[in-house]
């Protein structure tokens, strides 16, 4: 295994919400908090060795739940530079793992990320989610992957070694990302919140 205490969690948040509109979809709310602080929230107890936020204009203070935050001016540029910002401040504060995550995955669960760290061997170790048809983050890397990692560009990221990597399968509703206004209002459908009232609550929580 691979101790929480040696991994840094890079938290990507720095998606340009292209089909959220232009709206930054971290942001809006889903229950009682911004989408992005579900994944803060879940993972706060997790003893990482540090924990990297990657973004780019957000509203968001990840600072104040005791995250590094590093910039991204290029996040058009696609995924991967956000990748190679947060593993390189990861390895800079020490951290022997990281553990990839996205801002826009809110389900995500620590019991989970336990698992990953558990199914982990040393700095050789590839160990991703998975809905049992195909894989994705969060995602944990030894630090053998490093250099690999800090060469990353584009949308395609890590995807070739999350591909070939050990993949432990969970339920598939606790690795749902959120891409559009339609995967948001899914998503607070199906915990009972109706179109109208999620609209309400959202403009509430903005003007307060």
């Amino acid at each position: 295994m691979i101790r929480a205490e040696d991994t840094g969690l890079v938290l990507l948040a720095a998606g340009r919400s292209r089909r959220f509109g232009g709206v930054d979809k971290l942001a809006e709310r889903f229950l009682d908090k911004p989408l992005a602080f579900h994944v803060v929230t879940a993972l706060e107890a997790v003893p990482f060795h540090c924990r990297i936020a990657v973004v780019c204009d957000t509203s968001l203070d990840f600072a104040a739940r005791g995250y590094t935050v590093v910039e991204n001016p290029g996040a058009a540029d696609g995924q991967g530079g956000s990748l190679r910002l947060g593993v390189q401040a990861a390895m800079d504060a020490g951290a022997s793992a990281v553990l990839i995550a996205l801002a826009d995955m809110p389900r995500v669960t620590a019991a989970h990320i336990y698992r990953l760290l558990d199914y982990a061997d040393g700095p050789d170790a590839v160990i991703a989610s998975s809905n049992g048809v195909h894989p994705t983050p969060p995602a944990l890397f030894g630090s053998n992957h490093f250099p690999e990692l800090l060469r990353c560009s584009g949308d395609e990221g890590a995807r070739a070694l999350v591909r070939g990597g050990h993949h432990v399968i969970t339920r598939a509703d606790e690795l749902i990302d959120i891409d559009t206004p339609a995967d948001l209002a899914a998503l607070r459908a199906a915990y009972g919140l109706k179109p109208e009232v999620a609209a309400i609550r959202a403009a509430a929580r903005r003007s307060d």
